[in-house]
């Protein structure tokens, strides 16, 4: 159950960074003196922390989201293979974000 709220909160997350990836096009295309404002906002401490996070979200919810399709056709539903596909997804989803994060 905890995974599948995760799943909802992740989901919302998603949707609020998405509006944020709007806002960052529209400001390229609006000139570079409204780039620079978003430039200097985006190297804020809190601006990176919460794009590490939404970076997370990301992974998390295409890993569980894969996890859940397997669960439509029936497969993987065995309680002990429930807890164990949990744990694959919460380490690829801090595997693959810290490989991002590395790679930037």
């Amino acid at each position: 159950a905890v995974f599948s709220i995760f799943h909802r909160f992740t989901g919302i997350g998603l949707s609020l960074g998405a509006i944020l990836l709007s806002v960052w096009i529209i400001l390229i295309a609006l000139g570079p003196d409204y780039y620079s404002t978003y430039q200097s906002v985006s190297s804020l401490t809190l601006f990176k922390v919460f794009l590490f996070f939404w970076t997370l979200a990301i992974f998390y919810h295409l890993f569980n989201g894969i996890r859940y399709l397997f669960w439509s056709y029936g497969k993987l539903m065995d309680l002990h293979i429930v807890y164990k596909s949990a744990y694959v997804v919460i380490i690829l989803s801090i595997l693959s974000t810290v490989l991002v994060w590395l790679s930037v």
